[in-house]
């Protein structure tokens, strides 16, 4: 596998395109203000009036209604939710985009799961930053770049690719180091890696170790320190060196317990049901549901996100939470004790 580097991008390689941001949240901000102050010609596709069109023009940004936005673009950055990119492409980028446009994404959904057939004519790449917008915006202004994959589903042009990696490196991730891969392989990875690991996966283990304490009568401020609390401690340890560098920084106790005990509670059914989760990513089973989902207005959806929100962990950490001076802003931070 190769990593590109900012002298691996063709010198010149969106020079003079116009660019279009299509929609103005975190990463779209962060897209815009990096191509502007890398020399680009940059204008954000938003509703005169609105929340985006307010924040692209504090932040210097040219701004257009977006079918406007379209018309004169050379690369439009779909950078909307998933669910609008269908409408968003059907409404105002099919009929105004010019021949031989690009339409860019940061993830690869709409075009994987057929949400969206390009016209014949358009370059349809992908770039998609491994991190926030905040932090995409905050390390290239440090002169630093964020990683980011990046690929091309169709070259009308002869020239998807250099305009794929001239965008990366406009966002600073040529910078941060850019890995090739196809809109198949980031779509069905990042749904894969957010379901089972990340953000359910992860939720679920501190939940159900939660609820496994308190059930067996400890208090529940003393659960929420060992099954929520702590874990960020832990992952930053994974984020700076891997599993090498928690080993390094926790107890013989902890490292004996957790080599022991933890293929007990992630085990071969545990994998057995990832791959449960990763066949119905790549048969697009769970895109259908998203989709049918979407389209029955969300009510499951809702339901089940109301059920996090009201498990008793929620309420207890917003107490402990208010205890954490860290955490708050600075002007709400814990005042000094008076001198005695």
């Amino acid at each position: 596998m190769q990593i590109y580097t900012n002298e691996d991008v063709r010198p010149g390689a969106i020079a003079g395109q116009r660019i279009a941001i299509i929609g103005y949240g975190s990463q779209g901000r962060a897209h815009a203000q990096n191509l502007k102050e890398s020399g680009f010609d940059v204008i954000a596709g938003v509703r005169e009036g609105g929340k985006g069109w307010r924040h692209a023009q504090a932040d210097g940004i040219a701004t257009a209604e977006p079918a406007q936005a379209v018309k004169g673009a050379d690369i439009i950055a779909i950078l909307t939710p998933d669910m609008a990119q269908a409408d968003i492409y059907r409404e105002t980028i099919e009929p105004n985009a010019r021949k031989g446009a690009a339409i860019l994404f940061a993830h690869g959904f709409s075009i994987h799961y057929g949400r969206i057939a390009p016209r014949k004519d358009l370059d349809v790449i992908l770039v998609a930053p491994k991190g926030p917008g905040d932090l995409v915006r905050r390390e290239y202004a440090r002169g630093r770049g964020v990683p980011a994959l990046f690929a091309v589903h169709t070259d009308a042009t002869g020239k998807a690719r250099d305009r794929a990696m001239g965008y990366a490196k406009g966002i600073g991730g040529a910078t941060g180091g850019l890995i090739e891969t196809s809109f198949k392989e980031e779509t069905e990875t990042d749904l894969f890696g957010e379901q089972a690991v990340l953000c359910g996966g992860a939720k679920e283990l501190v939940m159900q170790g939660f609820s496994t304490l308190v059930e067996a009568g400890y208090q529940p401020e003393v659960a929420y320190f060992e099954c929520l609390h702590e874990l960020k401690l832990i992952v930053d340890l994974f984020y700076e060196g891997g599993v090498s560098k928690m080993h390094e920084f926790i107890s013989e106790t902890a490292k004996y317990g957790a080599v022991v005990s933890g293929p007990r509670v992630v085990n071969g059914e545990t994998r057995a049901r990832m791959r449960e989760v990763l066949t119905d990513i790549q048969s697009g089973a769970f895109a259908r549901d998203w989709i049918a989902e979407n389209e029955a207005g969300k009510g499951a959806y809702e339901a089940l996100l109301k059920a996090d929100h009201d498990h008793p962990i929620e309420a207890i950490g917003a107490g402990l939470r208010e205890r954490m001076a860290w955490l708050q802003p600075a002007s709400q931070g814990a005042s000094r004790p008076a001198a005695a």
